[in-house]
């Protein structure tokens, strides 16, 4: 079974996704970045671009982003649109 976190992907009144992940893929502000579980704790802006979700379960979400905001932190990932 694969190393998973908690993520929420969310909006103002949406939410693409909420539960465990084994990873995030995201277009951030200097280029792509891919989470994994127990990354380190940062905060990061993001670009546009497809953010890919893939569950705890192998399943793949792709989401259109036109930015936000990305946090990190005890291997729980937030990702703020």
């Amino acid at each position: 079974m694969a190393k998973t976190f908690q993520l929420t992907v969310a909006r103002v009144g949406q939410n693409f996704f909420d539960g465990e992940a084994a990873s995030v893929t995201l277009p951030g502000a200097d280029g792509v970045m891919t989470i994994l579980a127990n990354h380190e704790a940062f905060v990061s802006p993001l670009g546009k671009g497809d953010a890919v979700v893939v569950s705890a379960a192998g399943e793949s979400f792709p989401i259109a982003i036109e930015g936000g905001i990305v946090e990190v932190s005890k291997n729980q990932v937030t990702v703020l649109l």
